[in-house]
């Protein structure tokens, strides 16, 4: 499209020292909140207790939310189970209560103005166990993406580049998790693997701008280097604006529309979506220029002359 054609001329390194600030201060400062609040952990993590009821019809899960809220049961992870007139209800553990009692209560609470009362298929108690389990195989995995995805970097970018995007991974998903904690958004399987795919989302679009540079870096001979930089940026602004934009609108419709099963999930990805946008520019591409990257680096070796007399 013709509109999307022309490059646009903002000086985004002017502020890089002030971005340098902002970031590592927010940074320290998520830390400090997860480490003094915690995160909100659903029971994915802490254990509780699983239900499934089903329903002569299909029923709609804010009813269900309603009623469950209504009977006492404010913390329910209530979703579809296999079909519309079955749902799967989570509940926070239960204490000094058997299986009998919660089950007869759940049913009371879904019982009330409803027209024909579901029934009882499963109740399964998940222990502390369980949680525990799902948090050691959640940290290897977010470990194993860190690793790989450095390890590619490694090899594909000079080192200066490798650091700025790794320090862009970290500062991302520090940020997300700082988030949840300050709202006390609930921290559970969905939004682990929402933290995943912020990992690759984050990375993509710093290697879309590194590979812009390092390519102008090798043809824009006369120019700066901050020059270099400043004119990728801009270069990538537009593909960057309309990326992040429908991105962005996918996610705000799962977060209108998309139920309390995938909340956490999708706001996540967006505050997600949003930081990574910032570190491309002011914390990836702005640590690779702070660690003196220079068109030498990118340059191959020059060939040795090889003296062929005896």
């Amino acid at each position: 499209m013709k509109i999307f054609s022309g490059v646009p001329n903002i000086n985004f390194m002017a502020q890089r020292k002030l971005g340098l600030i902002i970031s590592a201060a927010l940074t320290v400062l998520s830390i400090a909140l997860v480490l003094v609040r915690g995160l909100n952990l659903g029971i994915d993590f802490t254990g509780g207790v699983l239900v499934e009821v089903g329903y002569p019809q299909a029923v709609q899960l804010d009813i269900v939310r309603e009623q469950l809220h209504e009977g006492g049961y404010e913390r329910a992870v209530v979703q579809h189970f296999g079909s519309a007139s079955s749902v799967m209800i989570r509940l926070p553990p239960a204490e000094n209560a058997s299986s009998a009692q919660v089950s007869s209560q759940i049913l009371h609470a879904l019982a009330v103005g409803a027209e024909k009362a579901p029934e009882l298929r499963r109740i399964e108690f998940v222990g502390p166990q369980i949680g525990d389990e799902l948090t050691q195989k959640g940290s290897l995995a977010l470990l194993f993406a860190f690793v790989g995805i450095a390890l590619y970097i490694a090899f594909r970018f000079e080192g200066k580049f490798a650091l700025g995007a790794i320090a862009a991974l970290v500062h991302d998903v520090v940020m997300a998790v700082g988030f949840l904690s300050l709202f006390w958004v609930e921290f559970d399987i969905t939004t682990l693997a929402a933290i995943l795919a912020l990992i690759g989302y984050s990375n993509n679009e710093t290697i879309v701008i590194f590979d812009r540079i390092r390519e102008n870096l090798i043809a824009e001979r006369r120019s700066s280097v901050l020059d270099v930089v400043n004119l990728s940026v801009n270069q990538t602004l537009l593909r960057s604006v309309i990326t992040h934009f429908t991105t962005l609108l996918v996610l705000t419709a799962l977060f209108t529309l998309g139920g309390q099963s995938v909340h956490s999930f999708s706001v996540a990805l967006i505050v997600g979506v949003i930081v990574a946008t910032y570190s491309s520019i002011y914390v990836s591409t702005n640590l690779a220029v702070a660690l003196g990257v220079s068109r030498e680096d990118l340059l191959p070796p020059a060939e040795k002359e090889i003296d062929e007399m005896p």
